[in-house]
């Protein structure tokens, strides 16, 4: 498999995701090429991560988890980060949520949104959690809703056809891919920000360049000419 150059005739980005972490297994690398070329991104966090951390209750960690993605944001040059306040673990798909993304995108007007993975299962086989599937399926359709005016009137302002692409990350169907190379080590930093999650995992997997290195390796072998990329699957709208 042989992945596409991801195209660089945008401006504007979205990045829509469940959770504090989420974009930061792999995809923040893009996001750091992306903004350390100019371009403008901002992220839609769908919950605070509250129910993130088994020893912390989710009123403390509701707050620690957003600090964190404030880091790990700043560590890819993103300083707009914003948090819907649905509950973690338990969001559900329907008009609430697809109304408060529909309302993000026509505030901020990109031409990509950024979403995780929303099929059943991730590269390697391993089963997908609903909030991932409900937040992304979401995204998807808020894109269109974002458009019509007469879906959620009033919800962030005027209508907004402009979103071009929706590109997903930890896909099992990568169609092009992004060269980190020149920027992996904040891709690193990034997932480093969230400390304390990783701590609370408990499975060993707190090394994150140890986690993020070989991933990024393999994709590179698919997009030629890089080293170290992250991939996505990118669907035209």
């Amino acid at each position: 498999m042989t992945l596409e150059s991801f195209p660089d005739d945008w401006s504007r980005a979205l990045v829509v995701v469940a959770h504090p972490d989420d974009m930061e297994y792999g995809g923040s690398g893009a996001v750091a090429r992306w903004t350390s070329e100019g371009k403008e991104v901002t992220y839609l966090l769908v919950t605070r991560g509250e129910a993130g951390i088994d020893s912390i209750p989710p009123s403390e960690c509701g707050p620690l988890r957003e600090a964190e993605q404030r880091a790990a944001c700043a560590a890819v040059g993103v300083s707009e980060v914003e948090f819907l306040d649905h509950p973690d673990g338990v969001v559900e798909y329907g008009l609430p949520l697809r109304r408060d993304i529909a309302a993000a995108i026509r505030r901020r007007r990109p031409e990509l949104v950024v979403t995780m993975n929303f099929g059943d299962t991730f590269p390697g086989g391993h089963r997908n959690m609903a909030d991932h599937v409900h937040a992304g399926r979401a995204a998807l359709d808020a894109c269109r809703d974002a458009g019509n005016r007469w879906v959620f009137p009033g919800a962030g302002g005027e209508p907004w056809t402009g979103v071009r692409w929706l590109a997903i990350a930890a896909t099992t169907h990568p169609t092009h891919g992004v060269d980190v190379t020149a920027v992996f080590d904040r891709a690193v930093a990034s997932l480093a920000a969230h400390e304390r999650y990783l701590a609370g995992l408990g499975d060993g997997s707190t090394d994150p360049e140890a986690f993020l290195r070989p991933i990024a390796e393999g994709t590179a072998q698919d997009l030629p000419g890089a080293t170290l990329a992250t991939a996505f699957e990118l669907v035209d709208l």
